[in-house]
């Protein structure tokens, strides 16, 4: 009796002491993650299936939907995100097609997607079925509630005395594993359902008169148990899944509190071995979603930098279609690099995504603008050259060579004062135009038999000035560009000349006018340059800004210089001769275009000379 009546005594220690260490610790242990679990609610939706269209998530909604599986808030979120995503790139790539096809942004109308109101609707089937599962699982936790209150309620019978205790003891047992099973509860009954439960379990063992033996074979089987569950805790950090060992480590902590005590002298080192495998999880969980905010915070400013890098770009100043193609490439190359960036973060996801957008929108919306005014300008010059044309073949079969000559070459005269049209347009008019002149120059030219001795005289005529201007360009001096001009000038009034020689003496004529040219202008540019650099003293005493004045006098020059060379050689690009006649306007447009290079030149010299005056000073 004596020895049955101190084992109750033993027993209270126990408990109390299992109650502080084995119990109230793991809670805090299993409650303290669950913020993590719950927030990053982006980063696990980014984890999960990536799919390739919309119709792969429409199909997706539709299984959610219309089968038994219950609706996961992470899921359904994810796949609204991935839709819309899908949905919008189509509905820009619709608008960009519309637009570079020349169609009026404002006019635009967006055209109803079957999809879409195919996906609204399958989201209100799963919206309903997630409010029905929401409203079961609240009554199933408030009848778990019941159930727990219940159990409290019988055990509260059971502690009336000692020996109800002993004789109530294995359907103590038998309502603690009814405990186990019972699962969740409403969240703000929790901590106070289990609090009232632990007391009056302790209470309960408080009065239970256990023998010794019983005590230790309850002792050992819980050991065997909390061993188990630490060797599973101790596994999971194996589990490459950090999300799934977290939710594992979950489940093994409300098995930990819900075991019974062990041995007093085991009870440190079972709960220590268990807490230190659950830090070394919750460690890895908190780690892997700082990663992924690290990720996130990586991924916004790599869009910040190309919402820059394009904001930049729409800020440029295009001064013709090659600009605005060049740069049209350029955003097109951002846009591709920004589909390979993940999310930002959430709250910045949206907000940078429309940032990237409105740039983009404004460059293309621009360009739309500028090519509509562009196809008007062009509409216009291709009536003008198909004017010129109909002139031209309405006089094509005309015998009155005089007459007809002098009215044909001031068409093509006209003809080079006239814009430009699209390339191949341009090559299909002007080769129409350039026919309809060589049916009548080669007609004339075929009935001029008795004009032989004509054009031999010219021909020797010709290659006397082509004589001359090989002399003129061995001399230097004054005046040397005027005798050139009168030279070239005597040259034009001389008339045809043999058809045979006129491609040869062509050649040879404008290979000695050409170096001439170059010539030419490097000689007159030095001298230009040399006396330029003489007068810089005289300059620079005008007064303390006058050198400064200059220089930007000259870099207005020599910035609407280089604008003239641009059009001059956007104009080449649509020109495409097939003769020697041809030929002519585009040799004498490359003869303006390397003497505005070479002003362009002789102007950066100048710049440079003034630059070198004020390091001096």
């Amino acid at each position: 009796m004596d020895s049955q009546a101190q084992a109750p005594i033993e027993e209270q220690n126990v408990e109390n002491s299992t109650v502080e260490t084995a119990v109230e610790t793991p809670a805090e242990t299993v409650e303290a993650p669950a913020e993590a679990v719950e927030a990053p609610v982006e980063e696990a939706a980014a984890e999960r299936k990536q799919y390739e269209n919309k119709k792969e998530v429409l199909e997706r909604v539709r299984e959610i939907a219309h089968s038994d599986e219950a609706p996961q808030k992470e899921e359904v979120d994810y796949l609204k995100t991935a839709f819309y995503k899908f949905h919008i790139a189509e509905r820009e790539a619709r608008l960009k097609e519309y637009i570079d096809g020349g169609g009026d942004p404002e006019q635009y109308q967006i055209t109803p997607d079957s999809d879409e109101e195919a996906f609204k609707a399958e989201m209100g089937i799963i919206k309903e079925k997630r409010q029905k599962l929401f409203r079961e699982q609240e009554q199933e936790k408030q009848d778990n509630l019941e159930k727990k209150l219940a159990i409290i309620e019988k055990i509260k019978t059971m502690i009336t005395s000692p020996e109800e205790a002993n004789k109530s003891y294995k359907d103590f047992k038998i309502l603690q594993e009814e405990w186990k099973e019972i699962k969740n509860v409403p969240a703000e009954r929790a901590n106070e359902l289990w609090r009232n439960y632990q007391l009056y379990v302790e209470q309960f063992y408080d009065l239970l008169k256990l023998n010794s033996e019983a005590r230790e074979y309850d002792f050992k089987k819980n050991l065997e148990l909390k061993t188990k569950l630490c060797e599973a805790a101790e596994k999971l950090a194996e589990e490459t899944d950090i999300i799934s060992a977290f939710h594992q480590l979950q489940k093994l902590h409300q098995e930990y509190r819900e075991t019974g005590p062990v041995a007093r002298e085991l009870r440190e080192e079972i709960w220590t071995r268990f807490k230190n495998a659950s830090t070394v999880i919750n460690k890895r969980h908190q780690q892997h979603f700082e990663d992924l905010r690290a990720k996130e915070e990586e991924n916004l400013a790599k869009k910040t930098a190309l919402c820059e890098k394009v904001e930049a770009i729409a800020a440029i100043e295009n001064k013709g279609s090659s600009d605005w193609e060049r740069h049209t490439k350029e955003i097109i190359e951002l846009q591709t690099e920004w589909k390979t960036i993940g999310f930002a973060p959430q709250k910045m996801n949206v907000k940078i995504f429309e940032r990237f957008r409105a740039a983009c929108d404004d460059f293309f919306g621009r360009k739309a603008e500028y090519f509509r005014g562009l196809k008007d300008t062009f509409k216009e010059n291709a009536d003008k050259k198909r004017a010129l044309i109909e002139k031209a073949k309405a006089l094509q079969d005309s015998t009155d060579w005089k007459s007809t000559s002098d009215k044909l070459i001031n068409l093509q005269k006209e003809w080079k004062t006239i814009g430009m049209v699209p390339k191949k347009l341009g090559d299909q008019l002007w080769e129409e135009f350039l026919g309809a002149c060589n049916k009548f120059f080669e007609a004339r030219n075929a009935s001029g038999a008795n004009t032989r001795s004509d054009e031999r005289d010219n021909l020797e005529k010709k290659r006397s000035i082509i004589e001359q201007l090989r002399t003129v360009a061995q001399e230097a001096g004054e005046g040397l560009q005027e005798k050139v001009q009168q030279l070239v000038e005597q040259y034009q009034a001389i008339g045809h000349v043999p058809f045979k020689e006129k491609d040869k003496l062509y050649d040879e004529y404008h290979a000695v006018l050409d170096k001439l040219y170059k010539d030419l202008n490097i000689s007159v540019a030095k001298r230009r340059l040399s006396k330029f650099k003489d007068n810089l003293k005289q300059v620079a005493e005008r007064g303390e800004n006058a050198l400064d004045n200059e220089r930007a006098r000259l870099m207005r020059q020599y910035e609407q210089l280089k604008s003239e060379v641009q059009t001059y050689e956007n104009n080449l690009g649509f020109l495409n001769a097939s003769s020697k006649k041809g030929n002519s306007l585009i040799d004498e447009m490359n003869r303006k275009v390397q003497k505005l290079k070479d002003e362009v030149q002789l102007v950066r010299e100048k710049i440079k000379a003034i630059d070198a005056e004020n390091r001096e000073k």
